[in-house]
């Protein structure tokens, strides 16, 4: 069983991984290069944090957030250099990032019961999407370098809170659905916005409203393609594994 979660992960982590890397090159990566303009340009202060370079860590699993890759008051940090060492280190951090979230994923059908096939495991790919991508944007919606964020830490923690929160809603809903599971599932959903997400200071940019609104909207279409491939995929995988070993598909019983 814990051979064949690990091909599978590694499988669809990999084809998942390579889908977001051609998406991520072709949609986000040109507004990431237009948005460093626009902050270089500004030489923003010290209360409009430095952001990253698009890290696909915090692109996929954080909705398109990018981690503080410096900041303008204190001392830089590292950054992969521009071109071809940039692209690799993006792409490096895509897989690393599939294969983790196909385990989990693997772990969480296996852990449910379901029985694991292309269908079954896409679904939860969807859930996957909805808790760690859609949800954590509505408050914390993707944005470009040079744009005020509140401290790192803080949107970490929200984050954090709020893609939990919502996969146990979801699966309080869709699994357990009971009426009392599907009150609390509803509550959980809502918690995180009802708390709040932390906020920068409202500041002025001279960078397009149109920039920061279309890679919102491409970050996100990136975010279901991943996880859209990475359940087909796991599921396929999990199959294709079993076949070669000889085992049957099925979850929750050790093969």
């Amino acid at each position: 069983m814990t051979k064949r979660l690990l091909a599978a992960a590694l499988v669809a982590g990999f084809l998942a991984a390579c889908v977001a890397s051609v998406l991520q090159f072709a949609l986000t990566s040109p507004l990431i290069l237009a948005a460093e303009k626009y902050e270089t340009a500004e030489t923003a202060g010290p209360a409009l944090a430095g952001r990253a370079l698009s890290n696909p860590l915090i692109v996929l699993a954080h909705a398109g957030h990018d981690q503080a890759g410096h900041d303008h008051g204190g001392e830089p940090q590292w950054q992969p250099a521009p071109g071809l060492p940039r692209l690799a280190f993006t792409a490096l951090a895509t897989l690393v990032s599939g294969v983790g979230y196909a385990l989990l994923l693997g772990a969480v059908l296996v852990a449910t019961g379901r029985t694991v096939t292309p269908g079954e495991a896409l679904k939860f790919g969807i859930g996957g999407f909805l808790a760690a991508g859609l949800a954590p944007a509505i408050g914390l919606p993707p944005e470009l370098p040079g744009i005020a964020a509140a401290g790192l830490e803080s949107r970490q923690l929200w984050w954090v809170a709020t893609a939990l929160a919502t996969a146990a809603g979801l699966y309080l809903i869709a699994i357990r659905r009971g009426p009392a599971a599907i009150g609390i599932g509803l509550a959980l959903l809502v918690a995180p916005h009802v708390w709040g997400a932390p906020h920068g200071p409202e500041e002025i940019s001279a960078m397009p409203p149109v920039f920061a609104a279309q890679f919102a909207a491409r970050s996100l279409a990136i975010g279901f393609a991943f996880w859209a491939v990475l359940g087909l995929a796991f599921g396929w995988a999990w199959g294709a594994v079993a076949g070669r070993t000889g085992h049957p598909v099925r979850s929750g019983v050790a093969a």
